[in-house]
């Protein structure tokens, strides 16, 4: 295998085990080459020292953490394998410009600081534009549930399939589009976790009452930056990943507070898949610039 594809795997590798020791003796060993070898092949094949990147790769899943739940901050420095609460505040400050106190009660969720994961090769960011939407009046219905940050994405599609097979089962007609709303706060019972609120929606004409125990539902205006996908079902979450891990650092945004809007436009042969095979979707996330 050439480095590039050695070291490919071992990014992917580093990825999911962040919150584990990683000593540069434990990395070498999972890569089978000394330490000093694998420095050496890390800097060519990235441009990045594999120390400092997986420092900042930790201080962004840790920022992530502050966001999301109520975790304690000597708890999160811990998860990620910080020895110390003040060794992790002067750490985070020095990437974030605030201390994670700061970060965490910030209105505004910026997106510097965030280091993505490295892709080698060409990355091109997915086709996006920036958008000023109207405060538009839907009919829908709201569930909740609450999970570790770990699992909001499956979750999160889990709450799209119901919805799916509960609408799309029941309508007369397929809808020309739809509305997913989205948002997690951190849990008021339990401070690892989230609650999301995902609520299902549409115009009020596509409604026409196929929904059960639906209620009005405001899609608040303002603006929006906009991504499109059009690919499989299985991959609309992945995507989602993308947009809040590296196309918003990558663009310099800032999350303001409100919903993530996804806005789906069902295909005729929708009915009766489950999950859909294919989704055409614009994703949007409130920002503030």
């Amino acid at each position: 295998m050439d480095q590039a594809g050695i070291i490919r795997d071992l990014l992917t590798w580093l990825e999911g085990h962040l919150d584990q020791p990683l000593s540069l003796d434990n990395v070498a060993a999972k890569a089978g080459y000394s330490k000093w070898h694998l420095q050496r092949m890390f800097k060519d094949v990235t441009g990045h020292a594999i120390g400092a990147y997986i420092r900042a790769r930790r201080l962004s899943k840790s920022a992530v953490a502050l966001r999301l739940t109520s975790r304690p901050i000597l708890d999160i420095a811990l998860q990620y394998r910080f020895d110390s609460q003040q060794t992790f505040t002067r750490a985070f400050k020095k990437q974030f410009n605030l201390t994670p106190a700061l970060y965490r009660r910030s209105p505004d969720w910026s997106a510097f600081g965030i280091r993505p994961p490295l892709r080698l090769g060409e990355f091109t960011l997915p086709k996006h534009e920036f958008v000023t939407l109207p405060e538009t009046h839907l009919i829908g219905t709201t569930q909740s549930y609450t999970c570790a940050l770990e699992e909001i994405s499956d979750f999160r599609n889990q709450m799209r399939i119901q919805f799916w097979r509960e609408f799309l089962g029941n309508s007369p007609t397929i809808p020309a589009e739809m509305y997913g709303l989205h948002e997690p706060r951190p849990s008021l019972e339990r401070d690892d976790e989230q609650e999301v609120l995902y609520t299902t929606a549409l115009t009020p004409e596509m409604a026409n009452g196929h929904i059960p125990n639906s209620h009005p539902v405001v899609l608040e205006g303002g603006e929006y930056v906009m991504f499109f996908y059009d690919g499989p079902g299985t991959g609309l979450q992945e995507f989602i990943l993308t947009v809040y891990g590296t196309c918003m650092p990558m663009l310099s945004l800032t999350r303001r507070k409100g919903q993530d809007i996804e806005r789906f436009y069902p295909q005729d042969d929708a009915r009766g898949q489950e999950p859909p095979l294919h989704i055409r979707c614009e994703y949007m996330v409130p920002i503030r610039r």
